[in-house]
């Protein structure tokens, strides 16, 4: 860099998440090996979203500024050889939406600073990236603590000549959850045919909306737990639970380019039937009233078996009572660590170089579920890819295990001994 040193931008309490609103300090450092002439020196702060049609591509098809503040840190002048440290503030916009990296876009808040040189001399610049964390209040979405659930029948043929039906039926506990809190999960599976069905698959879906000249749709499995199959004539009951990994927040409040929402979906691989029940991940858990014995999902009435099958049916297969059963969980299939917390060591993933003196970059958090991109509209073959989503490093504070959750049986059974030992 020649006479320059050091150039970088040193935030204040060396933060790098803030909160809309907040105001956002630090100094402009330059270290000189001989004197320097300079027009002037400005520090910017900047906060946009970007999109591509391309994965990890910054040529940004579309784009949007929520701020863009500048301040003359100096005027026309020399700067002598030494350190320099210019001080600088500004009030972030309450407006401004959270931070968030994807594969096909992002929302970006940074610092940048230049120092002008006169004409035919070098301009240096640097910058720095600092994170956005709007809350969403679970608490302020309707209904959010009412369990949720989905019901689908599908008739099916086999044997050629004989046919049945598969009643599936999801329920969760609530409709909205925070990262570290358990989605508990109830599915009823009727199976009215003479054939067993393949496993069941309660699996939790990510989907990141990027509005560019069309919709572009990133889709990816976060976590999955796999059941056991249903026998033939058979009702059976399956209690599961999955762990909320370090996600980022459904809703981008102030972003109308990047749109986020959460799926529990509950599927049998034969035959091919599913629901999909909706839900938001924030960042305030849901105030809990104590449900009713009525209200509460482990009580909720199974759905009712016929005393006989449809006339159909038993033209075809003749008469079978149901039985009730308890469905055993075969797998769990969560997610690697990737929250941030003190203590933990993670892969620094670099969001944009930054000139060397700049040591403290933080280390991000990083999602690594599978990525199927498709598009809204058109005739495209979907193209599979191994990006990765990159979090502000305090989305979690709370370290995420490697081991899968313990079952539903496993947190009775462990509930049932404390009751057992006076506790």
């Amino acid at each position: 860099m020649g006479k320059v040193q050091l150039f970088e931008i040193r935030l204040g309490e060396s933060r790098v998440v803030y909160s809309p609103g907040e105001p956002l300090a630090g100094t402009v450092t330059v270290r000189l090996s001989g004197s320097l002439q300079y027009r002037a020196i400005k520090v910017s702060c900047l906060g946009s979203c970007g999109v591509s049609n391309k994965i990890n591509d910054t040529a940004w098809t579309v784009e949007e500024q929520y701020f863009n503040s500048t301040l003359s840190l100096a005027d026309k002048g020399v700067l002598t050889a030494g350190e320099h440290n210019f001080p600088f503030q500004f009030l972030l916009p309450a407006s401004a939406p959270t931070s968030f990296e994807g594969p096909f876009g992002k929302v970006l808040h940074q610092v940048k600073a230049v120092i002008d040189t006169p004409r035919f001399s070098k301009d240096y610049k640097c910058n720095k990236i600092f994170y956005v964390l709007c809350p969403l209040n679970l608490n302020d979405i309707p209904d959010i603590e009412q369990p949720n659930t989905m019901s689908i029948t599908k008739k099916f043929n086999y044997k050629l000549v004989k046919s049945g039906n598969i009643i599936l039926t999801a329920t969760s506990d609530l409709k909205g959850y925070i990262v570290g809190q358990a989605i508990q999960l109830r599915t009823d599976i009727e199976n009215k045919s003479g054939r067993d069905t393949g496993a069941v698959v309660a699996s939790l879906l990510q989907k990141v909306a990027y509005k560019s000249k069309r919709w572009i749709y990133d889709l990816r499995t976060i976590a999955e737990v796999e059941g056991s199959g249903v026998k033939a004539w058979k009702h059976a009951e399956w209690k599961e639970q999955i762990l909320v990994p370090a996600l980022p927040q459904s809703i981008l409040q102030g972003c109308s380019l990047i749109h986020i929402d959460y799926y529990i979906q509950v599927s049998l691989k034969s035959p091919e039937v599913s629901v999909t029940l909706p839900i938001y991940i924030g960042n305030i858990a849901v105030n809990r009233v104590p449900l009713s014995p009525s209200r509460s999902i482990q009580h909720i009435p199974s759905a009712v078996v016929p005393s006989a099958p449809p006339e159909e049916e038993e033209a075809a297969s003749g008469y079978h009572p149901m039985d009730n059963i308890l469905l055993p969980t075969k797998s769990h299939s969560q997610q690697q660590p990737f929250s941030y917390a003190p203590g933990l060591s993670f892969q620094e993933i670099r969001v944009d170089s930054e000139p060397t003196g700049s040591p403290n970059h933080p280390t991000l958090c990083l999602s690594t579920g599978a990525t199927v991109p498709y598009y809204a509209e058109g005739n495209v073959v979907p193209v599979p890819t191994a990006s990765s989503l990159i979090l502000p490093p305090e989305y979690s504070t709370w370290g995420y295990p490697y081991e899968a959750p313990p079952s539903y049986e496993q947190s009775c059974s462990s509930a049932n001994s404390s009751i057992s030992n006076g506790n």
